[in-house]
């Protein structure tokens, strides 16, 4: 089985992939948090900063691309391969209103016409050398156009189509749905990964006694609670918690410099613990500290403190508050 890192706005950065790489190798690509590709042609400096090369160097790193016109995406998809890369993704799975209203992410799901004159144009354009992989959600309101959309994306050559079982509407809360992706797996000539609500070992067996013939597999949440969840997939080892807080340090000395002082880290490493927090088990009043802390000593103080009197969670399925 291989294992991809999801994107997340404002967490995957290349200082966050860089650094769980660091520490717990055993993540076969990462995708970037999407660039969007807009009509004036032009990356923000933070998109130019998170896909840069040099930044990336030692990853297996897909940049991410929202687009809603073949012209802006053939232009992302030149960029990424004059910056060094020979694959990119497009994002056809955001279920964000201010990206959907925009018809971009899985707003672009509403209109299949439009959709498959995109992706024509695109893929006759391709630049030389380029391969475009596609993250999918099944639909907008319902998933009944499932097999409709897969027939779509067979007359394409995609790398891969990651498959996220949900529409649109469901967003992130609703279980995903399994009937469906089995119907893509049916109707589908891609190699196909599989996205969505992986967050412990028990959901990843479970997935994998369902669908033996997927070979490989996108986490997001349950990677950023648990950056070593892979390791423990594979060999039923829990995180060692030195490493861990080995990791938090670093990141967090890395944050200081890169995003402009202590208090934007602060709020950065919070965000983190707002995951991290399943993979324990603990004391509230241990974690109101570190979401409390308004220094750096205070922050890595309790921390530290945090992660020497609290349990890593060794079952495999854990009490994780976001499922």
């Amino acid at each position: 089985m291989k294992f991809y890192l999801a994107p997340m706005e404002g967490i995957t950065t290349y200082t966050y992939r860089n650094t769980v790489h660091k520490y717990f190798d055993h993540i076969d690509k990462y995708y970037t948090p999407f660039i969007v590709a807009t009509q004036n042609l032009r990356l923000k400096n933070n998109e130019k900063r998170d896909i840069c090369f040099d930044h990336n160097q030692g990853l297996y790193v897909v940049p991410q691309i929202l687009a809603n016109n073949a012209d802006a995406l053939i232009w992302a998809i030149a960029e990424c391969q004059r910056l060094g890369y020979h694959e990119v993704n497009l994002n056809l799975g955001c279920p964000s209103p201010t990206v959907v209203t925009k018809r971009r992410g899985s707003g672009m799901l509403g209109d299949l016409n439009a959709l498959d004159e995109m992706l024509d144009r695109t893929f006759k354009m391709m630049p030389q050398g380029m391969s475009l992989s596609i993250k999918t959600r099944l639909g907008i309101e319902d998933t009944s156009h499932t097999r409709e959309l897969m027939h779509l994306y067979n007359k394409y050559p995609l790398s891969e189509l990651i498959i996220h079982p949900r529409c649109t509407k469901d967003y992130y809360k609703k279980p995903v749905h399994l009937d469906d992706f089995a119907l893509a797996l049916q109707e589908s000539n891609h190699e196909i990964v599989y996205n969505g609500n992986i967050l412990d070992v028990y959901s990843y067996k479970q997935f994998h006694a369902q669908f033996p013939q997927v070979k490989a597999v996108m986490m997001g949440r349950g990677l950023i609670a648990d950056p070593d969840l892979v390791h423990q997939i594979q060999t039923g080892e829990v995180i060692d918690k030195e490493v861990l807080l080995a990791f938090l340090m670093e990141l967090f000395d890395l944050y200081k410099v890169r995003i402009d002082g202590v208090r934007n880290t602060l709020m950065k490493m919070k965000e983190l613990w707002f995951y991290l927090q399943s993979l324990f088990i603990f004391e509230k009043k241990d974690l109101k500290k570190i979401l409390k802390a308004r220094t750096e000593e205070d922050y890595k103080a309790a921390v530290t403190y945090f992660i020497s009197v609290s349990e890593i969670d060794p079952r495999e399925k854990r009490d994780i508050h976001f499922r």
